[in-house]
C-alpha cells in the first residue's frame, strides 16, 4: 500500500487514527526559547493567528534554565500537557458548518 509517497512494507496497513470532528482544527503552536541575558533560558508558547505572520504568546517560564535544551524540554512538557489526546495533538474548536449564519 502506497499513502502519500511512502509505502507500507507487505503485511503492514496504514495505521487507524481517529480523526476530529470536522469542526475542530490543529493549533499552530510552537516553543521558542529566549535568552534575555547570558546563560538565563526562558521558554515561551505562541500560537500562530488566522493572519500566519502573527503570532501570539500563550505561555511562559517564570523561572529561567541553565541551557536552551533545559528551557525546550520544559516548554515542550507545557505544550504536551494541554494536549487531552496525543494522537491528534492540541485541537482548537472551529466553525460548525451545520449552524445558522448569524446576520
Amino acid at each position: 500500500m502506497t499513502v502519500g509517497g511512502w509505502r507500507y512494507p507487505a503485511g503492514m496497513s496504514k495505521p487507524s487514527v481517529n480523526r476530529p470532528a470536522a469542526s475542530q482544527r490543529l493549533r499552530r503552536i510552537a516553543i521558542l526559547v529566549d535568552e534575555p541575558d547570558p546563560g538565563q533560558f526562558y521558554w515561551v508558547l505562541h500560537e500562530s493567528t488566522e493572519d500566519a505572520t502573527v503570532w501570539l504568546d500563550l505561555q511562559s517560564s517564570e523561572a529561567t534554565f541553565p541551557s536552551w535544551l533545559a528551557a525546550h524540554d520544559a516548554g515542550n512538557k507545557e505544550l504536551l500537557r494541554m494536549v487531552r489526546d496525543k494522537k491528534t495533538g492540541p485541537l482548537a474548536a472551529g466553525e460548525d458548518e451545520n449552524t445558522s449564519p448569524v446576520g
